[in-house]
């Protein structure tokens, strides 16, 4: 006997309610996406607007030096004839391939850090790394944990780290964390403020070519006020330039907030600076150093090592294998 079909109203019990949740997480984040793009995008305009902020190129403009500039198609092609022809008796012709056109890195390529420290040692005069955030090109947060400090803490600074002992009951070893963030950052365009307090409790090296220390935002702004002191800080910049107001209230830094916020100021001069590295790349190319993080064990060569320790090792090494044999 062969059963009927269910009707088709009963056919399909099961609830559709999960669709439809995960579509309005989707579009809620994407409406707050939009939200944070079109607050940043007012800023920029109204810098453009006052004369802070030049504009940006046209499409069809390069960016460039114009020694660098590509050769249009015709001369091109009559320079190619010419070098055909000296190629039969003369000299070669040899000449410098067009390079490509500057662009910044794409967004995915693209970080902020931000670190907050503890005092350790005598006096807590040494600073270690208690909390690290890292966020990407659009705010998203994708690291943000409290890390265990090498030695005993001794003064937590919340005023300024807002770092309390109470963190530290979740917080994840120095090594741990030292590994996890240098993961994230290898290979990628590094954003931040006074970057060089972040790499040394990082204790880190990241290549120059691949750094944005948005202390260096107001050089590519018109803005006299903001050359006047050596070193702006992150609050004043955030201040005048994006007219938001940082690190108030009694608990201290938010390393997710400060990294946040040096990532919209690296984006409101983004065009501006990643033209003088293009400039600067082309013009000294052998400026760009290797990224200390992907060939640690250059370290260990003979080179690095004094005259000393280097017989020394070498002779351990062949009584050992005189041993051996």
């Amino acid at each position: 006997m062969v059963p009927r079909e269910a009707p088709e109203s009963a056919q399909c019990l099961c609830p559709s309610f999960t669709i439809p949740n995960a579509k309005d997480a989707l579009r809620k984040r994407h409406k707050r996406r939009s939200r944070q793009h079109q607050r940043f995008m007012a800023r920029k305009a109204l810098l453009q607007e006052q004369g802070l902020l030049s504009m940006p190129p046209e499409p069809g403009s390069s960016l460039l030096p114009t020694s660098y500039r590509a050769v249009p198609a015709t001369e091109a092609a009559s320079s190619g004839k010419q070098c055909l022809r000296a190629g039969s008796g003369g000299a070669p012709c040899s000449r410098r391939p067009a390079p490509r056109r500057a662009s910044g890195p794409l967004p995915s390529k693209c970080v902020a850090i931000d670190c907050e420290m503890v005092g350790t040692g005598p006096q807590g005069r040494v600073s270690e790394l208690a909390r690290c955030s890292i966020v990407s090109y659009h705010g998203d947060v994708l690291y943000d944990k409290y890390v265990r400090p090498e030695m005993p803490i001794v003064d937590y600074r919340t005023r300024w780290s807002g770092v309390t002992r109470q963190h530290m009951h979740k917080a994840i070893p120095f090594q741990v964390a030292q590994k996890e963030i240098l993961k994230l950052l290898k290979g990628k365009v590094v954003v931040g403020h006074v970057l060089h307090n972040d790499f040394q409790a990082l204790k880190y090296v990241h290549p120059r070519s691949q750094t944005r220390d948005t202390t260096y935002v107001p050089n590519f702004l018109s803005e006299p006020s903001l050359h006047t002191r050596a070193r702006v800080s992150l609050k004043d910049l955030a201040l005048q330039l994006l007219h938001k107001k940082i690190q108030v209230g009694p608990h201290g830094h938010s390393s997710v907030e400060d990294a946040t916020t040096a990532m919209e100021l690296y984006r409101l001069v983004e065009v501006q600076w990643e033209q003088q590295e293009a400039r600067s790349l082309w013009t000294c190319p052998e400026d760009r150093e290797p990224d200390s993080s992907t060939d640690m064990e250059q370290y260990m060569e003979d080179q690095y090592w004094p005259d000393d320790l280097v017989h020394s090792s070498r002779g351990g090494a062949r009584e050992a294998q005189d041993r051996r044999n």
